[in-house]
């Protein structure tokens, strides 16, 4: 691993931390041995592990591409952004609208070090970083980067991805993202992608026990908790589906198979 010049004091080199191994196992370098080692042991209790994160990568890159390609979004607000990895959010946005705005949000001091990667926009555009918690709405609407850079009075896209399935009930995710939406007008929209467990149930449950050893507990949704968080909301077709199988294009990973996929995706309109 090469010395990435990251703040000791604010980064847990010791623990493995949900950001790292996706980065890890999606072949970056921004992580660590214990990083690594909880990588490799969740890709050994499912192999399709790695399938399943690339499947969530390249849905990401769809949704925000059909945003704003076909329903003409500007604005963006993305949750749990994670390290950077390109494309990221703002440069597919920008490559059909060099004028879109981002505002990342994330709580991980790796993300924070590592933000320039997600700061170098057009300069028709604007991107921002928000270092919150996405268990405070409050902090992350009243963080002034964000009116300094969205116009709230135009259509926003709010994209959560890959990232509830870390929180647990007693902290309401739905509440969360219900508030989040809360002030974004009229045409704005929704993409989220949802962790289950519905298409391979042993498989998953064991390696959310590795995620659970590891403090990070995990609640996986059904098909119809999924669905809660859309409610009010008008689903872009073909609603809530498993993420390989939002609007394919041919440009991910072929021949996914069902049971190698634990995430629904879906993006809905807010009317």
């Amino acid at each position: 691993m090469p010395d990435n010049g990251w703040p000791a004091d604010r980064i847990d080199t010791e623990n493995a931390h949900s950001a790292r191994i996706y980065d890890y196992i999606l072949g970056g370098k921004d992580y660590y041995p214990a990083d690594q080692e909880a990588g490799d042991a969740m890709a050994r209790e499912w192999p399709a592990l790695p399938v399943h994160m690339r499947a969530n990568r390249d849905w990401m890159n769809r949704a925000v591409r059909w945003l704003a390609e076909e329903a003409g979004i500007r604005q963006f607000l993305d949750i749990g952004t994670g390290i950077p990895t390109s494309p990221n959010l703002h440069e597919i946005a920008q490559s059909v609208a060099p004028g879109a705005r981002v505002v990342y949000v994330d709580n991980d001091p790796i993300v924070l070090t590592l933000s320039q990667g997600l700061l170098s926009s057009t300069p028709e555009g604007r991107t921002a970083y928000i270092e919150a918690d996405f268990r405070d709405p409050a902090s992350i609407l009243g963080a002034p980067e964000l009116r300094d850079t969205l116009d709230l009075g135009e259509p926003v896209a709010l994209t959560v991805i890959a990232i509830v399935h870390f929180v647990l009930d007693e902290d309401d995710a739905v509440g969360i993202v219900r508030r989040l939406l809360e002030p974004l007008p009229p045409g704005s929209y929704l993409a989220m992608s949802i962790g289950t467990a519905e298409f391979a149930p042993r498989e998953v449950a064991r390696v959310a026990r590795e995620y659970a050893a590891r403090n990070m507990p995990m609640r996986l949704r059904t098909l119809e908790e999924a669905h809660e968080f859309f409610t009010g909301l008008e689903l872009v077709e073909p609603g809530i589906v498993q993420v390989h199988k939002w609007r394919p294009d041919g440009t991910g990973e072929q021949d996914v198979r069902d049971e190698d996929i634990a995430m629904y995706g879906a993006v809905a309109r807010k009317p």
